[in-house]
């Protein structure tokens, strides 16, 4: 008889509702070995018997041949006394709360599944809701751990026998595949008007591609919420959206056929063509390659913001006929996206035709994602579908809850060494905003069962978050916006020790009572210096000034010239309000100063005559970046002074050259792309000062002005070529999405330090 011996194992790490029982089950009876396996909260349990031999082999695929949605992040292996066990089996899962289970995020179809809608002779022929263990919803279909069906959003739909005898075969593919479903039992698609009516018809989803062909937008209901979709090559439609939804120029995102398609409209290399493909499917920022498609999509910028399509119901809309499509997130603006149907119809209808909708509830709404690549890697800007609710490994940290920014907003909760941050939350300009996220909070705890003892937020005193972050039970710790920025990018490359900080941003509340954005700090978890800055600009109008750029240039051109401004370049702009402003600077009236780099790039764009007002966030910079002449060189003279044991960089001497340039009718593009060499080399000169005065070799870059390609692109070359170790953002967004990690960090620390 051979020796046999038995085997306890414990996995942690993503390792339920992605097919790691069967896997499991399949590689322990290939092996011969009997025993059991097992969800649990805490992970996947394995009991194993058998030869020492065949349990060397298991464990070996074990490690290396993991289902591709699973993420290994320990494996526990224990010797036990032998039980003799007859068979190998899958047991009931456990409910136990004691220990903390990781949920993979919801992810694109698989190859298989694709090749069964569209195969005439399969069962799941063009049914919309067709998943396996290797794809589908998973984030937004959960209810509570452990991942088991009832405690999903498809608990209202009982299996068929064909479904349910695939479901426990532990050799099927959809073994446990908790949404698995097909046309005779699980969720349907129907159209309705833009009433909610239902409209007759044998197939929803053909008649919802006749009424985009014939120029209607219709809601769609998806994976996380709706989209407002259209046919994106029918400008006059594009025209219509942008009127109903009260959006004039932010870009929509599109979703094409397939990469092919992608690659007829837009420059796309190996890494960029891997991440549309992936499993995540964020929205991707591409260059476009010619203007064929509708100016109408993303005007005055050269850039589109592209998709594949993620769902079988996304792969069902496209034909021969269509090919590309506008699918922008439903939501009102400044609200949360629109996920429940009821929602839909009554928040909707005066900007679709039609509605396609489903019954199969989403319970966690969770908006697209956005990516970009520069230097050679994908970069997130927006965080969410496919990549929430993975965690950030960091060790001793208490249950905290870190509330996050007021724009772009992701909060982000602690247990154990997991640090989840959420999906995209939005900007909290409003109490329904507030309420989404109060909602999605509520669930995290109780998914996790999170009784956060630290309450992390924005030191700034106004806004709505902190607000509430005050009322919140718990120890709480405000912590300043820049420091946060910073402590997301050294969490995110592993670093623990002092930094040069370069925090460009819009807008963040300073230690001394005015508005930060343009910040060289020497920093570390547990504080920071503030070493240099751009100089302070009077901000007319406060927060006006941020969605009308011309006011922000003329603060600039008061700072510089004082008395002598020429207020002939805003051509555009009545005289009347021209001079309600300087009498608001002169006389220091509602003009709070403000460092800030954005506000920098703003200016310039409305002092060039590029964008005097803006209708999103960001826009004045990003079509200042898009005129940029590549081939330009030059750089304008700036002054960095040396006042109070800090190093501020003098904005005077580049506004007197570009006011110069004006005057001599250079080109825009040149004037923008001076610009962007200029704060490049100032930054750098910046940090090599710093460097000598302080010793520190390290750089972080953060803060949303790097969402820039040309200045983080240029900026992080020229200090690599200065010898410095430059730390940049990648899988945590540069913008405000990702310093809720960093307050965080930042609580933890200081929570520590009041301790001691």
């Amino acid at each position: 008889m051979k020796d046999i011996c038995r085997k306890y194992v414990v996995v942690t790490g993503i390792v339920q509702g992605v097919g790691f029982r069967p896997f499991v089950y399949n590689t322990a009876m290939d092996n011969e070995l009997k025993g059991w396996v097992k969800n649990t909260s805490e992970g996947v349990y394995i009991d194993l018997e058998g030869t020492p031999n065949s349990i060397e082999l298991f464990l070996h695929t074990l490690r290396n041949e993991a289902p591709p949605l699973s993420k290994i992040n320990n494996i526990a292996i224990e010797h036990r006394e032998v039980r003799n066990y007859k068979e190998f089996s899958i047991e009931k899962s456990d409910d136990n709360d004691r220990v903390i289970t990781l949920i993979s995020p919801d992810v694109a179809t698989c190859k298989e599944c694709e090749m069964e809608i569209m195969n005439s002779k399969d069962k799941r022929f063009h049914y919309p809701f067709t998943n396996c263990t290797n794809c589908g919803p998973r984030f937004s279909i959960i209810k509570k751990l452990p991942y088991d069906r009832p405690m999903t959003t498809m608990e209202k739909f009982n299996m068929c026998p064909h479904c349910n005898e695939e479901y426990e075969n532990p050799r099927d593919r959809r073994f446990h595949a908790q949404p698995n479903a097909c046309e005779s039992c699980g969720p349907r698609v129907y159209l309705t008007d833009r009433y909610g009516n239902e409209i007759t018809t044998q197939d929803p989803i053909e008649e919802t591609k006749n009424l985009i062909k014939e120029g209607k937008i219709i809601a769609i209901k998806g994976l996380g919420g709706l989209h407002i979709a259209c046919d994106g090559k029918n400008e006059g439609t594009i025209k219509l959206l942008r009127e109903r939804k009260s959006r004039p120029s932010k870009p929509f995102a599109l979703m094409m056929k397939d990469i092919d398609t992608v690659k007829q409209y837009c420059l796309v290399n190996e890494i960029e063509e891997n991440t549309l493909k992936g499993i995540k499917r964020p929205i991707l920022l591409l260059d476009v390659k010619d203007n064929i498609l509708p100016f109408t999509i993303a005007p005055n910028n050269n850039r589109l913001g592209v998709m594949l399509p993620y769902t079988p119901l996304h792969h069902l809309l496209f034909d021969d006929n269509i090919d590309v499509l506008v699918m922008t997130s439903a939501n009102v603006s400044g609200l949360p996206i629109v996920y429940k149907n009821e929602e839909a119809v009554e928040k909707l209808g005066d900007i679709v035709d039609c509605f396609l909708l489903n019954n199969r509830d989403i319970h966690v709404p969770i908006d697209d994602s956005v990516a970009r690549v520069i230097l050679g890697e994908e970069r997130i800007i927006r965080r969410s579908r496919g990549y929430a609710p993975m965690p950030i490994k960091i060790t001793d940290i208490k249950e905290t809850l870190a509330y996050g920014s007021h724009l772009k907003n992701a909060f982000c909760i602690s247990k154990e060494q997991f640090a989840f941050l959420s999906q995209h939350m939005g900007d909290m300009d409003n109490l329904e905003a507030y309420k989404n996220y109060e909602y999605n909070v509520k669930h995290f705890k109780n998914l996790y069962n999170i009784k956060p003892e630290i309450i992390a937020y924005d030191m700034h005193p106004d806004l709505l978050l902190s607000n509430f972050a005050k009322k919140d039970e718990g120890k709480k710790i405000p912590v300043q916006h820049h420091h946060a920025h910073l402590v997301s990018c050294m969490i995110e490359n592993k670093i623990n020790e002092k930094v040069i900080g370069i925090a460009f941003d819009g807008t963040g509340f300073g230690t001394d009572g005015k508005i930060w954005g343009g910040e060289f700090l020497v920093c570390n978890y547990e504080g920071f210096e503030r070493a240099g800055h751009l100089n302070y600009v009077k901000m007319p109008g406060g927060d006006s000034a941020v969605k009308e750029p011309w006011k922000m240039a003329l603060g600039y051109l008061f700072k510089t010239y004082r008395d002598e401004v020429n207020t002939s370049i805003f051509t555009s702009i009545p005289e009347k309000n021209i001079k309600i402003i300087l009498t608001m600077l002169r006389s220091n009236i509602n003009s709070i100063e403000t460092s800030s780099m954005g506000r920098f790039f703003d200016a310039i764009s409305a002092l060039i005559n590029l964008k005097m007002k803006v209708s999103f966030e960001g826009e004045a910079a990003i079509n200042l970046e898009a005129i940029c002449d590549e081939r330009e060189s030059g750089i304008y003279n700036y002054e960095i002074n040396f006042v109070n044991e800090t190093y501020v960089v003098n904005t005077d001497n580049i506004i007197k050259s570009i006011v110069e340039d004006i005057a001599k009718n250079i080109n825009k593009s040149i004037i923008a792309k001076r610009f962007h060499n200029t704060v490049i080399a100032f930054t750098l000169e910046m940090t090599k000062l710093i460097r000598s005065k302080h010793k520190i070799n390290s750089v972080a870059l953060s803060g949303g002005v790097f969402q820039n390609e040309i200045l983080l692109k240029r900026l992080y070359e020229k200090l690599i070529e200065n010898n410095f170790k430059v730390y940049i953002h990648k899988d945590i967004p540069c913008n405000d999405g990702g310093i809720s990690i960093g307050q965080l960090v930042i609580a933890n620390y200081k929570e520590k330090n009041m301790e001691e």
